[in-house]
């Protein structure tokens, strides 16, 4: 392979065919299966739409149903999962007790039968289902409570949100939460979907997939942007501000969380209904003065960087939102992977139908039949 063939980070390289999602990022299009974000944001819920990333049709009624009553009943955790995460250090990050309580999944199912479309669904079933109570227990576990029991007759968005409180949520809290999980769920062939598809290459189990692409996610150039926008919105400290910070950024060639995309030219529009929901939550339960520098950011930095096509991405209003539904900061993250197992998943399924195992080459750039010198000589 050439030098000149070479590029980094695989930038513009197909690296598999797919029908899940396509992202047109000069008009700023997002589809699943070929129907708008935007439709599937005002109409559908994020199971509805997890149906139609992995199974690639929308259900008809009784197909929803059934999936949503599999889902409500498979949400418990077996307690030595529960047990095993009690000892996770307090101080650990929720992205990395996800990534090893995912993985352990797997020593509970451990048979691996491909090609079997029940063990498929059953496998889909489960992680969907237990993800989002893994994450509400760490959440509560590492300050020394229990978890919440989940609820079955609350839906997917009101019992992750009921699980982190204890309280049932305000409806259009989990419709809010419900509408930022089906934004997240897919996004083509970004890092952690990539991780994704390399491990299901190999024929490993589906929890062995998961927890691969979590640790892909948990890295801060892929999915930890938004808990450094509200630190950056924060530290900016008012509008006064924004321009004076805007401008030194720009001047010393550092980046603004939360702008810029390796696909997308325009805004984001997961971005643009984020925002939408962010003014439904402060119409409803009161404003947050970061918000208002964060408007004040995107018009500063839009109007000095929007013509070399940067523009603010999912991550900017995520943090924002979740934070007005009470998440903590640091667990921002895992709700990116709560919503993104449904992508990962169907991304896992269309590799095992046409499976290959990846093997790209390499650039070598070393040296040549170098000697080897003897210990004394070094």
């Amino acid at each position: 392979m050439e030098a000149t063939n070479f590029k980094p980070g695989l930038e513009g390289i197909p690296a598999a065919k797919s029908e899940i999602c396509y992202v047109d990022g000069e008009q700023g299009i997002l589809q699943y299966r070929g129907i708008p974000i935007e439709a599937l944001a005002e109409h559908s819920s994020f199971l509805e739409t997890t149906y139609l990333l992995i199974w690639g049709d929308l259900p008809n009624q009784k197909e929803l149903a059934d999936f949503e009553y599999q889902i409500y009943h498979h949400r418990r955790v077996k307690s030595k999962i529960r047990d095993m995460m009690k000892w996770f250090p307090e101080a650990g990050h929720p992205m990395d007790a996800l990534q090893a309580a995912a993985a352990s999944l797997g020593l509970f199912h451990s048979r691996r039968v491909l090609d079997d479309p029940e063990y498929i669904r059953k496998a889909v079933v489960r992680l969907i289902a237990k993800i989002p109570t893994m994450v509400a227990a760490f959440k509560l576990m590492r300050k020394g409570n229990d978890p919440i029991t989940p609820r079955d007759d609350l839906n997917y968005a009101a019992n992750f949100l009921y699980m982190l409180t204890e309280q049932e949520p305000d409806p259009l809290a989990a419709r809010v939460f419900d509408v930022c999980l089906i934004l997240h769920a897919e996004h083509g062939m970004n890092a952690s979907t990539f991780s994704s598809r390399v491990t299901a290459s190999t024929l490993t189990d589906p929890y062995s997939v998961i927890a691969s692409a979590v640790g892909t996610l948990a890295g801060p150039l892929h999915g930890g942007a938004s808990e450094e926008v509200v630190d950056m919105l924060e530290k900016i400290g008012s509008c006064d501000n924004v321009e004076p910070y805007i401008e030194h950024r720009i001047a010393n060639g550092e980046k603004i969380m939360g702008f810029g995309h390796r696909v997308y030219r325009v805004k984001d529009p997961r971005a643009t209904i984020l925002q939408n929901l962010a003014d439904q939550l402060f119409n409803k339960f009161g404003a947050d003065p970061v918000y208002d520098i964060a408007l004040e950011v995107e018009r500063v930095t839009t109007e000095k960087l929007g013509n070399k096509g940067i523009y603010p991405n999912v991550e900017f209003y995520s943090g924002m939102v979740f934070r007005q539904l009470g998440i903590p900061r640091d667990m921002f993250s895992t709700i990116f992977a709560i919503a993104r197992v449904a992508g990962w998943l169907a991304h896992w399924k269309e590799q095992l139908a046409v499976n290959r195992i990846y093997r790209p080459k390499q650039v070598y750039t070393g040296g040549h039949h170098d000697p080897y010198l003897p210990l004394d000589q070094r």
